[in-house]
């Protein structure tokens, strides 16, 4: 049998079990030699270093170290980094691809995951669930059998701000559904909208006439605050604002001033800054449902990453083209 490859992992030793549970470092294992018991969250380490000069592959994952060019220079038989999260941008310095190295990700699937809980929160606002729940806590009765007007789904228009990797995803899972999408973003043609399947209309378009807008949005520095306070005052009275991206593309300040005067809601996954200070009055706003942080891949979901890099590694010794491959310049394009 031919000698396997050596593989090092590369991340937090807290999460490597639940990205890799025994079924998926089984699989693995059936391709190449690799320690669990050997981690690298420090290449400086001398075990690391030692297994670093024969790695063929780094298994990369949360809590990976910087693999800049030092790291690089020592270990001279690396062909490819497969990273069981989302972007490599924050573990791999510039000028990586022009060594040669096969680099993979894997952001969709942990794309998914935010995707759902995004569908999940726009169902759940077109039917005012949450200030629904909030009249219902406090009255202890409602009225049976009553239709409440201007509540459902069919036909509420939902705005995507992004045609990112999640916000793609979230037009898919949108697509069987009845809803009429919007989509703002000024790097999709009208062709490349069409197949879509959504209507391609400037951001401040999409504002005026969405009911609930949710935010794909990249965080760049000519996003920040992309959804101010003039951005917000666009916004239909009733309508949604639905964040699952970063916290900087929103004005925080400028938001609760909407919820407070009942205008507008908003759900939040994630803030500006992260956790937020105990005091921040969106915690106790009525009109914001808050959750920490938890749209991408958590508890069973986490496996999956594993599974996206293992179906990367067999793809990789098979000399088949990788699925989840990172593109140099997207990637440029991205920071």
């Amino acid at each position: 049998m031919p000698e396997r490859p050596l593989a090092l992992f590369a991340m937090s030793t807290k999460t490597l079990p639940s990205v890799y549970p025994a079924e998926v470092l089984e699989r693995l294992r059936a391709s190449v030699e690799v320690d669990p018991s050997l981690v690298a969250e420090d290449f400086r380490d001398p075990r690391v270093r030692s297994a670093l000069g024969r790695a063929e592959i780094l298994l990369t994952g949360w809590g990976c170290p910087l693999i800049d060019a030092a790291v690089l220079d020592a270990a001279p038989r690396l062909r490819a980094v497969l990273h069981a999260a989302g972007s490599v941008k924050g573990i791999l310095a510039p000028g990586w691809w022009e060594r040669g190295l096969v680099v993979s990700s894997a952001a969709d699937a942990n794309a998914l995951p935010v995707a759902e809980y995004t569908l999940g929160m726009i169902i759940l606002a077109g039917k005012d669930l949450f200030a629904a729940r909030e009249r219902y806590r406090s009255l202890r009765t409602f009225p049976v059998a009553e239709i409440l007007p201007g509540i459902g789904n069919f036909g509420r228009r939902v705005g995507i701000v992004g045609a990112s990797r999640i916000g793609r995803r979230v037009i898919e899972l949108l697509r069987p559904l009845d809803f009429e999408v919007l989509l703002a973003d000024p790097y999709v043609g009208e062709a490349e909208a069409a197949a879509l399947g959504v209507r391609l209309l400037p951001l401040d378009a999409l504002l005026r006439r969405s009911d609930i807008v949710s935010i794909h949005a990249p965080a760049i520095p000519e996003t920040h605050h992309m959804i101010g306070r003039d951005e917000l005052a666009l916004m239909r009275d009733g309508a949604v604002l639905i964040n699952t991206a970063r916290g900087s593309l929103v004005d925080h300040d400028a938001l609760i001033e909407e919820v407070r005067t009942a205008r507008l809601s908003a759900v939040l996954d994630v803030t500006e800054p992260e956790p937020l200070p105990a005091d921040s009055p969106l915690f106790d706003l009525p009109g914001v449902f808050i959750t920490p942080h938890l749209a991408g891949s958590q508890g069973n979901e986490v496996r999956r990453l594993g599974l996206s890099a293992v179906g990367e590694l067999e793809r990789l010794l098979a000399g088949v083209p990788l699925s989840h491959r990172v593109d140099p310049a997207e990637l440029e394009r991205a920071a």
